[in-house]
């Protein structure tokens, strides 16, 4: 078995360990981490391949995990969770475990609800296909909620890190103020004043993400069928960890994601020059997960590689953005290496 805290591979910013999250987090110090960001195996009727509890283990399940995530997220850090809508058994019904979720970790762990988002998927398939497509008495389910989690009232955040282009309509305002536009109370009670019209760079976003989850033809995808493997069922676009990354960290700080999977959120984290950390149980998701990581290299090259780390050995080579676990040797490497408690 490998060494829970010897990382199968590195990047300039992150490390990928290999191992159960629950002993991992024990591992790590109190108040290190800024962001934790992950997307746990649903509570689904249906047993998945990648694992998933029952729908009555779920909460007592999840929680262990979260009660290592507040001790060891900073005072000011966050803890986002993405998760899926769920049927009662042979019922069209919906089940309630992601909101028992939100109560007791508000109430039973002491986080506070900072925020809740929804992540709008467009290109969801109808499900489950008894109520939506055949009896058609249910509409598509292609909203996810993303519960955002913090200790403090006031954690880390700024949403000028996140706006996005004003609409044609504010376009227009913002040229001709006066023409479109007058400072006065409206009959809803907003008082409305004259800074309405200052442009400043951008909206802010609501809080439903519309990210489609189209990935199709990616290089993580492109490699998988190379080594002849199929990709994590349950991958979520990396635009999603990318937004709250940008949104609740500064360059420099560290993200761990617990369910790593494919590891979209080390992706979006190293694009954005942040630290980050990747825990999975499953050896075979994570060794395909370097792919996210490799620059364009060799078929035979890129078999070798996963070869050699889906059997767990940390295998010496050269990539465009990967280095070998011996010859890493930075101050990332000790900043990561300080936050893991030493026995």
């Amino acid at each position: 078995m490998l060494n829970k805290l010897s990382p199968i591979y590195t990047t300039q910013f992150g490390r990928a360990y290999c191992g159960d999250s629950i002993d991992l987090l024990k591992r790590i110090k109190d108040e290190s981490i800024n962001l934790v960001i992950t997307s746990p195996p649903f509570a689904l009727l249906r047993k998945k391949e990648y694992g998933n509890k029952p729908q009555d283990e779920f909460v007592d399940w999840l929680a262990r995990f979260a009660k290592e995530i507040f001790r060891i997220i900073t005072k000011d850090g966050s803890f986002v969770l993405d998760l899926g809508h769920a049927y009662q058994k042979s019922r069209p019904v919906r089940s309630l475990y992601n909101y028992k979720i939100l109560i007791n970790f508000c109430e039973e762990l002491r986080f506070n609800l900072a925020e809740e988002f929804f992540w709008h998927n467009p290109a969801k398939l109808p499900s489950p296909i008894e109520w939506v497509n055949k009896r058609k008495i249910r509409i598509k389910d292609s909203v996810n909620t993303v519960w955002w989690f913090s200790k403090i009232d006031f954690p880390q955040a700024d949403a000028r890190n996140v706006l996005v282009p004003y609409s044609e309509r504010m376009k227009k305002l913002l040229r001709d103020s006066d023409k479109f536009y007058s400072p006065k109370k409206r009959p809803s009670g907003h008082d409305i004043s004259k800074h309405f019209s200052r442009a400043n760079g951008g909206a802010i976003p609501p809080n439903l993400l519309e990210i489609p989850n189209t990935e199709s033809n990616s290089q993580y995808l492109r490699y998988c069928k190379i080594v002849g493997i199929k990709g994590h069922p349950a991958r979520f676009p990396v635009k999603l960890p990318e937004f709250f990354i940008k949104f609740l960290t500064k360059p420099g700080d560290i993200v761990l994601d617990i369910f790593a999977g494919s590891n979209a959120t080390g992706e979006a984290a190293e694009s954005l020059e942040r630290h980050w950390l990747a825990f999975e149980l499953n050896i075979q998701y994570l060794a395909a997960s370097i792919f996210r990581f490799l620059g364009e290299i060799e078929p035979q090259q890129i078999k070798k590689i996963y070869e050699s780390l889906s059997n767990g050995n940390l295998h010496k080579y050269e990539a465009s953005k990967i280095k070998p676990i011996s010859m890493f040797n930075s101050a990332l490497s000790k900043n990561l290496d300080d936050i893991f408690i030493t026995l």
